[in-house]
């Protein structure tokens, strides 16, 4: 429900609205039995919320008619149900059922383009082309994390180049300030004392563009733990900190 309810709404906003929303509406069947106004009303600071209404109403009522009010665990069901399409799918699948799926917003999309891992604007083309490099077990969490970087740091106007943990392997660094006081500004959120959150990833120091060109893959773009060997070994996914 939750997914239904961040479309063109901010994280923050949403996680201030579904405790009330979920306190009173626990199953589908009482989503299904909702009372328009009442329902209306405790979404209403999320923005839409006739529309989301709409699909809160009927996504309890075709949970209760074709599933006995379960949250079916399959993608091709899931995609069935109104105000689910396969971007929402794959959240639930990966969030809910720990079964991996990628996640193509248009963070993820902008950013995966950046880095030079496909030129698809499609987002099933995307998914596709993304799923091909990726290690399955880890779409759930590269979804996570990409989309995070996007909305931190690689923002879509002005991206924050000169303090990004991936500059060093950027096909894109320099898209937005690189003098590391001008974009430490633009980044969004708190500063985490760690680095971005990627298995293997170390601590270091600021990022030196002196040896940009160093580790980056084959076609120029940001290097992935891929699921197909590279030179004997699998290409590690590079990721840094400041």
């Amino acid at each position: 429900m939750a997914t239904i309810l961040s479309a063109q709404c901010t994280d923050v906003r949403v996680n201030q609205t579904t405790p009330a929303l979920f306190a009173k509406y626990r199953t589908a069947a009482d989503y299904a039995g909702a009372n328009r106004a009442e329902l209306e009303e405790l979404i209403r600071p999320t923005g839409f919320y006739r529309n989301k209404a709409n699909s809160l109403i009927g996504l309890g009522q075709a949970l209760v008619d074709k599933f006995d009010g379960e949250v079916p665990r399959t993608l091709d069901e899931l995609v069935t149900l109104p105000g689910i399409g396969r971007k929402t799918a794959n959240v639930v699948l990966g969030n809910a059922f720990d079964i991996p799926g990628i996640t193509v917003d248009t963070h993820f999309g902008r950013l995966v383009r950046r880095w030079r891992w496909t030129a698809e604007e499609d987002p099933v083309k995307v998914e596709m082309a993304v799923g091909e490099l990726i290690e399955r077990p880890e779409w759930t969490l590269l979804s996570h994390r990409v989309i995070f970087h996007g909305r931190r740091v690689c923002h879509a106007r002005k991206p924050a180049c000169g303090v990004c943990v991936l500059a060093k392997d950027c096909p894109s660094f320099g898209a937005g300030p690189t003098d590391p006081q001008l974009a430490a500004p633009l980044v969004k959120g708190l500063r985490p004392s760690t680095c971005w959150p990627w298995p293997g990833c170390e601590q270091g120091g600021p990022v030196d563009r002196r040896d940009a060109g160093a580790g980056r893959g084959a076609g120029g773009g940001v290097p992935v733990r891929t699921s197909r060997p590279a030179a004997g070994r699998r290409a590690e996914w590079s990721a840094r900190c400041r």
